[in-house]
């Protein structure tokens, strides 16, 4: 749940930082919860892919953006949405730096009743950062790598994109019905995380 708030409240930080206070006028800029329950994305959607069998996401409420009232409208509406996934990216980060930290602790005499449990839920904290920061990579309106993409698409292909922005959550549902796509999906998944893994264990033996 956190995971999924951090990720909402840093697309209405960016924006203001960018120009537009919509998010923090609506009282969007804040860790409760109750904020940024979204019956949908929070509850249904999960469930959902429980029940599929796929790999397991969510969302809250989005944070409320008017990107007319940006500096840059176009640059940043791609800063805006990019904030989210690499929020996650960051913490799933933060999680493996602190796995290192304290695994050497968890054979001394503190290890199952303290260490162990921490380390399990730093484990699943990496885990679902990953998963939610490359889900809403896909490059599906009105997912943040939509946006993105709308960013970097020419103004007519971009036009275009955003037309079919209404239904982008059907298409979303109807791919992860194929097995195929969410294999593909598990996958990339696994290697961003085994990669974040590597990166953060080179790093610590040169320091």
């Amino acid at each position: 749940m956190f995971a999924i708030i951090l990720h909402e409240v840093m697309h209405g930080v960016v924006a203001k930082s960018l120009g537009d206070d919509t998010a923090a006028r609506a009282g969007r800029l804040t860790l409760n919860p109750i904020a940024h329950i979204d019956p949908i994305g929070t509850i249904v959607l999960p469930a959902i892919l429980i029940l599929l069998h796929a790999p397991v996401f969510g969302y809250a409420k989005p944070v409320p953006v008017d990107y007319r009232n940006l500096r840059n409208p176009r640059t940043g509406m791609m800063m805006v949405a990019a904030a989210g996934p690499l929020t996650n990216l960051s913490l799933a980060t933060i999680s493996i730096v602190l796995l290192l930290i304290i695994r050497p602790h968890l054979e001394g005499p503190w290890g199952p009743s303290i260490w162990v449990p921490i380390f399990e839920m730093l484990q699943i904290s990496l885990s679902v950062n990953v998963a939610l920061g490359i889900f809403n990579l896909i490059p599906i309106l009105p997912l943040d790598g939509g946006r993105v993409l709308v960013g970097f698409l020419p103004y007519s292909a971009a036009r275009v994109l955003a037309r079919f922005e209404g239904v982008g959550f059907l298409l979303l549902f109807g791919l992860l019905y194929f097995r195929g796509f969410n294999l593909a999906l598990g996958r990339i998944i696994e290697a961003v995380e085994n990669g974040l893994i590597m990166l953060i264990m080179e790093i610590a033996r040169m320091l």
